[in-house]
């Protein structure tokens, strides 16, 4: 394939750093606002002070609500984690039109309205006595992130080879010990992907997290939200500058793994 010439490269790539700046800029505008000395949000600031840091990590409202969603987002991952991959496996042995219909069935959530979803779950968790417990909660986060679990895992299967399974049947193994053995070491990648995109969609939501939330179990976003209504101090900023550190770490963690991964495989 030719290469473009010089004036149409520095074009695209123009266009590409307005694009990428369009969509981050309003993202890392949290974080001077975050130093805010006054009371309200100024950018950019008129004098800068960590006055609302401290009174982010002082107030036990805004501590229970981080220590919630770590909460909730740990059982939605390992949910999602659980039930994704063994989906993915599954979807794998199936052909044809019922692997497409399946496959959109797991997908749905990632499809409906979020609104639409929060109101049936509710309705669910009502019944059965789950509403405003972290457990309600994070098995409703975890049928949001379900189908992150299921795309990547499907991706990574992809590098998985039939003979390669066969053979270690032929030689008398077990399916655990085929699953523990051969798969496994090459679907990490796509685990820990859908990991942490798991992890991110629970600890971000917040429309689901309204419905389900009761006080006991207030996430950051709700709180955030909260904050929002009652009063738009920079302390919205800093639990924003929070949600982006956190997301920004694990998607370096997973990098990290995904390359150890990727080494140990031969």
């Amino acid at each position: 394939m030719s290469r473009l010439p010089l004036p149409l490269r520095i074009l695209a790539h123009g266009g590409a750093g307005l694009v990428l700046a369009f969509l981050v800029l309003p993202i890392l505008a949290v974080l001077p606002a975050s130093f805010n000395k006054a009371s309200f949000i100024y950018l950019p600031p008129n004098a800068y002070s960590l006055r609302w840091y401290e009174a982010f990590f002082l107030d036990r409202e805004w501590q229970s609500a981080l220590v919630n969603s770590t909460h909730v987002a740990v059982i939605a991952t390992v949910v999602a984690v659980i039930l994704g991959t063994l989906s993915a496996i599954g979807l794998r042995r199936i052909r044809g039109r019922l692997q497409r219909l399946i496959t959109g069935l797991f997908l749905a959530p990632m499809i409906v309205p979020v609104i639409v979803t929060a109101v049936a779950v509710y309705r669910s968790a009502l019944d059965v006595g789950l509403s405003g417990t972290p457990i309600g909660l994070g098995l409703s986060h975890a049928m949001l992130a379900f189908p992150f679990v299921v795309i990547n895992v499907g991706i990574a299967l992809r590098a998985v080879d039939e003979n390669w399974l066969r053979a270690a049947a032929g030689l008398g193994a077990s399916p655990w010990t085929i699953f523990h053995t051969v798969t496994l070491p090459n679907i990490t990648p796509g685990l820990v992907g859908g990991g942490v995109f798991a992890f991110i969609t629970s600890f971000d939501e917040v429309v689901v997290a309204v419905f389900m939330a009761g006080y006991a179990s207030k996430t950051l976003p709700v709180k955030m939200w909260e904050a929002i209504r009652i009063e738009f101090t920079p302390v919205v900023a800093v639990a924003a500058v929070i949600l982006i550190l956190l997301a920004v770490l694990l998607f370096g963690i997973a990098q990290m793994l995904t390359k150890k991964a990727e080494q140990s495989v031969p």
